[in-house]
């Protein structure tokens, strides 16, 4: 709560009245208990059950997300039915979680303050950690450098608050509205109730491992002083590391994860046209030795090759006879989100692979190759 306080004032203009509202005076206030109380039992709960509706409302819209499979490319084919086959795990779930509280209830305690007496918050230790849910905030107020205090308009501007909170509200906003920015980006409107292979969406899937990163590296900026006390280091070096890593760590995670997204997409080509290696190996009439490889069925294939076809919009004039600049700036950001990705195969390689005895390589000498397309920067390789 003093973290909340501290940031909340530090904002401009509206910061110290913010406070006064929400702690009903100066920290911590007069009825700041009751009010978080109120919040837990009435409210958050509230929410929970609203979202629960929305959840179930938007799993009947969107239908059951399932991974891609023979036969599970039609819209209408959505899984497995609520009724027998979903309804009894949920009823299976309900009863494990009601057995648990029950367990619980009966046979553990919860505060037992006619045993320890009331709190006493003087022998807590300075090793103290926030909670999850607010140790990236914390972090990020650590990693802000010092003195970024300035006067102007005969007010202070704590930037060293003001910057994590905008970066944190940014952060935020940006995992919030991802995938309405991505279907803006992509030009994608379809319906998405098949799931992706990480691998298949090397952009999206580098994208989300820097988000991490990012919060990863804010989350452990929360913990900088036991850091420094455990393994004997300076303060200073623990959180000039840790501002370091909060930049490059993003970015190296970003290009790492792409690249390797790619190269596993190749190394699924390469199986369903050539197989997978059986440890057969077979002696040619010329006397060499090779390994014949075993083809993938139909089931297999289907998780790994990707039937879509991405591509970059193409720019078009408006009725004016204009290209906006949005245009171009969703066009530009097309082209970054599929570059490097490779072309799926077409239904005529497929349809080769079929026609090497069922398989491809699945006798020396029949191997049937592809061309191993790229697009973008990767084009040639």
């Amino acid at each position: 709560l003093r973290i909340i306080d501290g940031m909340i004032k530090g904002l401009p203009l509206i910061g110290t009245w913010t406070s006064f509202l929400l702690f009903g005076g100066e920290f911590p206030g007069t009825d700041i208990i009751g009010r978080l109380y109120t919040l837990h039992i009435l409210i958050l709960p509230m929410l929970v059950i609203a979202l629960i509706a929305v959840h179930m409302l938007l799993m009947i819209v969107n239908k059951h997300t399932q991974f891609a499979g023979p036969g599970r490319t039609n819209a209408n084919v959505v899984g497995y039915p609520i009724m027998p086959v979903y309804a009894a795990k949920m009823g299976g779930f309900f009863f494990l979680v009601f057995g648990v509280i029950a367990v619980l209830g009966t046979f553990f305690q919860i505060l037992p303050f006619w045993i320890y007496g009331p709190y006493d918050p003087s022998p807590i230790s300075a090793g103290t950690q926030p909670d999850w849910y607010i140790g990236f905030a914390d972090g990020a107020l650590r990693l802000a450098p010092p003195n970024w205090d300035i006067v102007l308009f005969d007010r202070t501007w704590s930037f060293g608050i003001i910057i994590p909170v905008a970066v944190m509200g940014l952060f935020i906003l940006t995992v919030l509205f991802y995938p309405f920015i991505e279907a803006w980006v992509t030009g994608d409107k379809r319906e998405h109730h098949i799931a992706q292979r990480p691998r298949n969406a090397a952009t999206r899937t580098a994208i989300g491992v820097a988000g991490v990163i990012f919060y990863a590296v804010l989350w452990a900026a929360a913990s900088s002083d036991l850091i420094a006390t455990h393994f004997m280091l300076t303060m200073e070096g623990v959180i000039h590391s840790l501002q370091a890593l909060l930049i490059v760590g993003p970015l190296a995670g970003y290009f790492v994860t792409k690249r390797i997204c790619i190269a596993l997409q190749k190394k699924d080509r390469e199986i369903v046209l050539h197989g997978f290696e059986s440890g057969r190996i077979v002696r040619l009439p010329g006397g060499e030795f090779v390994e014949v490889h075993q083809p993938v069925d139909v089931y297999d294939r289907w998780k790994l090759i990707d039937v879509d076809g991405y591509e970059p919009l193409v720019v078009r004039p408006n009725a004016k006879g204009r290209i906006p600049w949005t245009e171009n700036l969703r066009s530009a950001m097309s082209r970054w989100f599929f570059e490097d990705r490779l072309a799926p195969l077409t239904q005529a390689e497929i349809e080769r692979v079929d026609a090497g005895h069922g398989s491809p390589a699945s006798e020396p000498g029949g191997e049937i190759e592809g061309d191993g397309r790229t697009h973008g920067s990767d084009h040639g390789r």
